[in-house]
């Protein structure tokens, strides 16, 4: 990585001795230098270099984060916000070292409004925790994003996930944030009114900006009532073409679908023998209807009528609780169960998303790519709103496979984008996909990012390396 070309280089040795010094002395057994804790919260999920911080702390108050902030402001040490570490394009990586604030010890869920429909809660909250707290209160928060990633994480990088066709993703679902600001100043961006028209819409512009504005101390967010009843199952298609079009079909129509996913053959291989199901190994569609008993039978009889238009079916049912949420499970797992298909590889997990009438387009010549290139790639998708992911299964160690795969990667990417799409839907930008937002974006709208982040970061020490 080129420091300057960054615009920020690693503070000097002093600086860093001062800062070091102080947050050991502050934190005590809350502060570590060990090499593999530091290893730990750096990245390494994909294929980039493991960068660790200098040092790892632990702060247990948003006043514990301010004093970190500053203190780091005071002396130019970058500051990386860490959640669970489930982020998959470098967010978390430290490239000019630094402090890492890992949030986990801030995980209380502080406040439930149940007749707002809303909550707030600390960043280290994990969204599995937080629907196990709000379990009696008949309330649920539907953001899905498949691993167990906390709500500052989901919050820092727009997460979205399997319900997002229907509820939306974290940028729909955040209400409010606190904030410590890159001069250690704590701020607040909303209050919880379910609407708003005074002033910036602050509370967007921290959501999705991958800590490189500020770090988030307490979400504010949106619940759903749990729904009276689920209905879902699987429902197998001739071809991953046959399976986007009674997709792209379901939504043009308003059928309210809560999820709807694509697993491509080669996916649906790796999750059998990793989930130990018995699913057939075809394109298929796992989906699912929340609602009222006639609403969800309803629904669930009009998609089967969707599905058998473009030869998909028969529409098996998954009627027992237990048998959904094992298939969901296995479902989240696919990046895992990936693995399973070529032993001793990497995998390399991206995404791109496109226009809803575009995604059969997107996809069939997305596998064309993949079988001209000799890769193995599986697929899988939250293509209700056409986004989908590919996972590359690499060999580290073979040059030309390496680079069969960055070229793969390119084209994926340029495909997207030249389909009015987005060169990611999900994962944001981090480190890897730095490259692609000058073709996302026009000059003038990432100049604009620029200065947003100068005037809100001047000493640039916000996660730097990541995003713009």
């Amino acid at each position: 990585m080129d420091d300057q070309a960054q615009g920020f280089r690693r503070p000097d040795a002093a600086a860093l001795a001062t800062v070091t010094k102080a947050l050991a002395d502050t934190f005590g057994n809350r502060y570590s230098a060990n090499a593999t804790v530091r290893a730990q919260h750096a990245h390494t999920i994909t294929w980039g270099p493991n960068q660790p911080p200098d040092c790892v702390v632990y702060p247990q108050s948003t006043e514990e984060v301010a004093g970190v902030v500053a203190l780091c402001a005071a002396h130019g040490v970058p500051v990386i916000a860490f959640g669970t570490g489930t982020s998959l394009e470098g967010h978390v990586n430290a490239p000019f070292g630094g402090v890492c604030l890992d949030m986990s010890m801030m995980n209380r869920v502080t406040r439930v409004n149940a007749e707002d429909l809303d909550c707030e809660v600390e960043p280290g909250v994990t969204r599995k925790a937080l629907n196990e707290h709000l379990r009696d209160s008949g309330l649920f928060f539907p953001i899905d994003p498949g691993a167990d990633a906390s709500i500052g994480g989901m919050a820092s990088t727009r997460a979205s996930g399997t319900n997002a066709v229907r509820y939306g993703t974290m940028k729909d679902n955040v209400l409010s944030l606190e904030v410590v600001t890159a001069t250690g100043e704590i701020i607040r961006t909303a209050r919880r009114a379910k609407k708003s028209s005074a002033g910036y819409d602050l509370t967007r512009l921290f959501v999705g900006a991958e800590g490189t504005l500020g770090v988030i101390t307490r979400i504010t967010l949106r619940l759903q009532g749990l729904p009276e009843a689920i209905s879902g199952g699987i429902c197998p298609f001739p071809s991953v073409k046959a399976a986007c079009d009674a997709t792209i079909m379901t939504i043009q129509t308003g059928l309210p679908i809560a999820r709807i996913e694509l697993l491509d053959a080669l996916q649906v291989k790796g999750v059998n023998l990793h989930s130990k199901l018995g699913l057939p190994e075809t394109p298929m569609l796992l989906v699912e209807f929340h609602g009222t008993e006639a609403g969800v039978a309803e629904q669930s009889a009009r998609f089967g009528d969707i599905a058998a238009e473009f030869g998909g079916g028969p529409f098996t049912w998954a009627t027992r609780p237990e048998d959904r949420t094992r298939l969901w499970q296995a479902r989240h797992d696919s990046y895992w169960a990936a693995l399973a298909l070529r032993p001793g590889a990497k995998a390399v997990a991206t995404d791109v998303c496109v226009p809803i009438s575009r995604l059969a387009e997107c996809v069939t010549q997305t596998q064309a790519d993949i079988a001209a290139s000799g890769l193995i790639a599986p697929i899988v998708g939250h293509v209700g709103d056409g986004n989908f992911h590919v996972t590359l299964l690499v060999d580290m160690d073979d040059p030309a496979d390496v680079q069969r795969a960055e070229d793969f990667l390119h084209r994926l990417v340029r495909r997207g984008l030249a389909m009015e799409g987005t060169c990611t839907g999900e994962h944001g930008i981090g480190q890897t996909k730095m490259k692609y937002m000058s073709e996302e974006h026009s000059p003038g709208a990432l100049d604009m990012m620029r200065t947003i982040k100068r005037a809100l970061d001047p000493r640039g020490i916000m996660n730097p390396g990541k995003m713009i």
